[in-house]
C-alpha cells in the first residue's frame, strides 16, 4: 500500500497572486490522496490575505493540512485567519493531528509551526536573560507538542508537518548565521520519537531540498522558492518511499511559477 502526499509551503498570498496555483491544484486527485502546506500561506497574516489563502485551496477534492508560518502571525490575526481556513474545509493544526483515510490507509499527520534555536552544537540555551530563556522555552515546548502528537496517532503511516527546519541538512544555501532562526535540533529529535516516515517543513526560501533527521526519517523542505512548482509529490507505504521526480511541465505537480 503507497500513500501519496503533495506539499508546498510558503506561497505567500494575497490578492495579487490568487490564481496561479489553482490549475495545477485541480490536477490534484490524479497524483496525490492529500496536499499539506507547510506554512507561511500568507504574506502578513491578515485576515483579508487568509480569504485569497481559502479561495486558492480550499474546495478541493483531496484534503488539506496546514501549519501556520511567521507571515501568518505577523498581524496578530492567527483566530481569524485560523477560522477562515477552517471555514474553506482547510485542517490547520498547531501541537495537534489528525488522520485520514486514504486509498493506500490511514495517514496520520502531526504539526506545529515550530521554532528557531539552532542545532547540535551551535544552538541556544534555557541561560542568562528571561528573553533567551523565553525564546529557548517556545522552542522546547513547540517540539514537545509535536513529539507527543506524533505518538499519538493511531495509524498505518505517520507524517510530520512543520513550518521551521527539524535538521540543517536542508538549511543549506541559507546563511550560516541565521540557521538558528530557520529551525531547531529539538524539532528533528521529536520527529524520531516516534515511527515517523516522512517530515516536511518550509521557511528557508534558499534552503536545499532534502534532508534527513539523525534517526533517518526523510525531510523535505518545500518552500515554493526551493522546490519552483505548484506543490511535489511523496509517496510513503510498504514499497521503498519516493519523491515524484517526473519532469517539470509534465504534470500538474510540477508546474511551476516564475
Amino acid at each position: 500500500m503507497v500513500i501519496r502526499i503533495a506539499a508546498v509551503g510558503d506561497v505567500h498570498l494575497d490578492e495579487d497572486v490568487v490564481g496561479r496555483f489553482r490549475p495545477a491544484l485541480e490536477e490534484l486527485p490524479e497524483c496525490a490522496d492529500v496536499l499539506l502546506l507547510a506554512g507561511d500561506l500568507t504574506r502578513h497574516g491578515t485576515e483579508a490575505e487568509a480569504r485569497c489563502v481559502a479561495e486558492e485551496f480550499g474546495g478541493l477534492t483531496v484534503p488539506v493540512v496546514t501549519v501556520l508560518g511567521n507571515h501568518d502571525h505577523q498581524c496578530d490575526q492567527v483566530p481569524q485567519v485560523t477560522k477562515v481556513l477552517e471555514d474553506a474545509g482547510i485542517t490547520v493544526l498547531e501541537g495537534n493531528g489528525v488522520v485520514l483515510d486514504c486509498a493506500g490507509g490511514r495517514l496520520g499527520i502531526a504539526g506545529v509551526k515550530g521554532f528557531g534555536g539552532g542545532f547540535a552544537g551551535r544552538c541556544a540555551s534555557d541561560f542568562g536573560e528571561p528573553e533567551m530563556k523565553a525564546f529557548v522555552r517556545t522552542t522546547t515546548e513547540s517540539a514537545d507538542r509535536l513529539g507527543a502528537a506524533l505518538r499519538s496517532l493511531d495509524c498505518d503511516m505517520l507524517v510530520a508537518l512543520t513550518h521551521y527546519a527539524p535538521v540543517p541538512d536542508t538549511l543549506v544555501g541559507e546563511p550560516l548565521e541565521i540557521y538558528p532562526f530557520l529551525g531547531s535540533y529539538q524539532l528533528g529529535q521529536a520527529i524520531d520519537s516516534a515511527p515517523t516516515a516522512l517530515a516536511v517543513h518550509g521557511h528557508a526560501h534558499a534552503g536545499t531540498e532534502r534532508g534527513t533527521t539523525p534517526g533517518g526519517v526523510r525531510v523535505r523542505n518545500v518552500a515554493h522558492p526551493v522546490i519552483k512548482q505548484a506543490y511535489s509529490v511523496f509517496h510513503v507505504g510498504d514499497q521503498l518511499d519516493t519523491d515524484q521526480v517526473s519532469p517539470i511541465g509534465q504534470s500538474g505537480s510540477q508546474r511551476s511559477w516564475s
